[in-house]
């Protein structure tokens, strides 16, 4: 019998976290995190990791498995989180994979196109390059070499835009030729994916504001600030392109006001949750749980309750 295993799905500040718990409560749960920057440690409260009361309620895994100078791969994540699911059902246990890093998930219920192997030094260039003239100027210079992958690719998307320079410059792969390729599932177990769409965007946009506040008080600023005292991070790394971070970053290099900083962080989070429904729209099967807390955690259950009740095919 092919592994289950239950995807709780949204964008940040929906309650995935909670929902994740209260199934725990009912099952034997094992958490999977699919979040690009809860697998960094000393990057706690501005990422909302789970405390470590939350951790102690089930097992959690993929948090806390990188430092904030390394780099994690969707490909990495994809063999990681695989081989836990496994694991995971092996032990009669079931999996929930909780997060909003989709490119993540596609990596594991879909895989990913054969890319060519990252040229490091290419990558440090490209990434001075953008520190001088800006992301979008790279842009521009994607638009002429790969037109197609360029439309698909925000100005401002770094980390995308520097991933298809790097194939343009470094081995003259076009990208969106390589997108088309035929692509294999890491993991094809059967899977659940529970969606929490937000009622409303206002609703979202304040949730993220009031979170993002919060975390200020709970002392957001003082973990950048222990990040910044290290020799060997800076604003190029992946990690510290997460969001809040940045902005707070630059306030301490006197770039911004803290006022200005935290409302730049609020809305690049805003920014970032639009683009997470967006990728959440695109998904197919999906169970979309009601609004209300309490009624989203019982349809929960009941969708949980009938997944595991149907007989493997």
């Amino acid at each position: 019998m092919s592994a289950r295993a239950v995807f709780i799905l949204g964008p940040t500040a929906s309650g995935k976290s909670s929902l994740a718990l209260d199934l725990a409560a009912h099952w034997p749960v094992e958490i999977i995190t699919m979040d690009s920057a809860q697998i960094y440690r000393g990057m706690d409260i501005g990422t909302a990791k789970p405390d470590m009361q939350q951790q102690a309620m089930c097992p959690h895994h993929l948090l806390d498995i990188r430092d904030p100078a390394e780099r994690y791969s969707a490909a990495e994540f994809a063999a990681d989180a695989a081989r836990l699911i496994d694991e995971i059902a092996g032990r009669g246990a079931l999996p929930v994979v909780v997060g909003g890093t989709f490119l993540y998930m596609r990596a594991l219920l879909e895989g990913l196109h054969d890319m060519p192997a990252a040229d490091h030094q290419l990558r440090e260039d490209i990434e001075s390059e953008a520190a001088k003239h800006g992301w979008p100027a790279l842009h521009r210079e994607l638009v002429e070499r790969d037109p197609q992958a360029a439309a698909l690719i925000h100005p401002n998307d770094a980390q995308r835009i520097q991933r298809a320079l790097e194939l343009a410059r470094g081995s003259g792969a076009n990208r969106s030729a390589l997108w088309q390729a035929p692509r294999q599932p890491v993991w094809a177990g059967r899977a659940l994916k529970l969606a929490l769409v937000p009622a409303t965007r206002d609703s979202l946009r304040e949730e993220i504001a009031v979170r993002f506040k919060q975390m200020m008080a709970q002392g957001f600023l003082e973990e950048v600030r222990l990040l910044r005292a290290r020799n060997d991070l800076d604003l190029s790394l992946p990690s510290m392109r997460s969001v809040g971070y940045r902005q707070l970053w630059q306030h301490l290099d006197g770039e911004l006001a803290l006022e200005d900083a935290v409302n730049r962080g609020i809305i690049a989070t805003r920014q970032y949750a639009k683009r997470q429904i967006t990728w959440l729209r695109r998904e197919r099967r999906l169970v979309v749980l009601p609004h209300l807390p309490d009624l989203r955690a019982a349809a929960a259950r009941r969708a949980v309750e009938a997944f595991l009740a149907q007989r493997a095919t």
